[in-house]
């Protein structure tokens, strides 16, 4: 039996109600939480209580069984609302507000790329409380994004790093150790690569994929396993899908996002394109806005440093940060520019620059090395601690 369209339309408008009210619900439930983050503020000495999470987590999941829902899907749902409220108290305790109108374009956020690129979808990810008050202005390369907010004239500038397939993103470290902005927070974005064409277009019949040089590296395999197919650097993911829909060539295909296809109007030729089926970005957010994390909020330093050139140098200078207790989450090294077989170490460690320990350890560092730089201290999102994302647990 069909139902009439105008029963049909009557039961949608009663859907968009119930949409609504769950937003307004969520709303409230966000505006309590960030009343209990300023409660915090006064004395209580942690930021996240696992305990309750799980608590939480196993409710919504009897609650879902009872009501005939699937307990699964409506846990994985109440995750997110724990990361949206973790997002929500984080700021409560940072008071970023108190910073911001020291800037007057701190509701400006630079990016490499166009709308629909991972940098401005992870950007809008990262400013999700904001989005509504935040400008994002996306430029050509990442020294031009870094600039802007160097500039002042926007308040920070958003960088990829590092991903989980193609690695570090050498020209990022190469700019942060010469600019005199400190990063501010990371985040991380998982990265679903699409090829997309126009409509109507077919696998069979492209010859030339375009996209970011770092995203035809991580998707290397599929393209190898397409016959007869040239892979073509261009400027970013987003413009590379915009150029598809420009040049009106069926033979001619992108490596982006979905969202991009969707804003240029372009078809999925085929999904989920990386070489590993888990392809995360990791995101630094760069600002002149020097914050001082809250003690209870899970936090990551940065810094960059060079040896002595002496046998067992490198060693020396991790036992000192290991003798400080630290936990060092990722070490990389980097060829000293015009000085061949020079190499600068970068470092990432669990805590706060400001902590006694780590300003210890750093004190102990800067007698030692000839050339020590702190890059930030922030908010953790890759460490179990600050970890809100479901991640593998091989992703760094």
């Amino acid at each position: 039996m069909t139902l009439p369209m105008d029963d049909i339309e009557t039961l949608r408008l009663r859907i968009d109600e119930t949409d609504r009210r769950l937003l307004e619900t969520l709303a409230a439930r966000l505006f309590h939480v960030a009343e209990v983050g300023r409660l915090k503020m006064k004395g209580a000495p942690f930021l996240r209580d696992l305990d309750r999470e799980a608590r939480l987590l196993a409710r919504v999941e009897s609650i879902a069984r009872e009501l005939g829902l699937d307990p699964f899907r409506a846990t994985e749902i109440f995750r997110e609302v724990i990361a949206m409220s973790v997002k929500v108290q984080e700021e409560t305790l940072l008071d970023r507000k108190v910073a911001e109108r020291a800037l007057g374009n701190a509701h400006c956020v630079s990016f490499q790329g166009a709308e629909g690129a991972y940098s401005h979808l992870a950007a809008r990810k990262y400013f999700g409380d904001r989005e509504g008050s935040i400008e994002f202005r996306g430029f050509p390369t990442f020294a031009r994004a870094l600039r802007e907010a160097e500039a002042g004239a926007a308040g920070y500038a958003f960088l990829p790093i590092e991903n989980t397939t193609a690695g570090s993103i050498n020209e990022t470290y190469d700019l942060l150790r010469h600019t005199e902005l400190k990063i501010v927070g990371e985040e991380i974005l998982e990265v679903r690569h699409c090829l997309l064409g126009l409509s109507g277009a077919s696998l069979l019949g492209i010859t030339r994929v375009v996209s970011h040089p770092q995203a035809l590296a991580q998707c290397s395999r599929f393209l190898a396993e397409l016959t007869g197919v040239t892979a073509v650097p261009f400027v970013d993911t987003a413009e590379a899908a915009r150029h598809v829909k420009e040049t009106g060539d069926a033979t001619l295909a992108a490596i982006a996002s979905e969202e991009a296809g969707q804003r240029h109007g372009l078809e999925i030729l085929s999904r989920d394109v990386s070489d590993q089926d888990e392809n995360w970005t990791r995101f630094v957010v760069v600002s002149a806005l020097a914050l001082t994390p809250d003690p209870r909020i899970a936090t990551k330093t940065s810094l960059v440093f060079s040896t002595p050139h002496r046998h067992g140098a490198l060693a020396h200078c991790l036992n000192l940060l290991d003798a400080h207790g630290l936990n060092l989450t990722k070490l990389e090294s980097r060829p000293v520019p015009r000085h061949p077989w020079e190499y600068l170490f970068y470092v990432d460690f669990e805590g706060a620059e400001t902590e006694d320990a780590a300003a210890r350890a750093v004190a102990a560092l800067s007698a030692e090395c000839p050339y020590l730089k702190v890059l930030g201290s922030y908010p953790a999102r890759t460490t179990k601690k600050g970890r809100v994302d479901r991640l593998p647990e091989s992703t760094p």
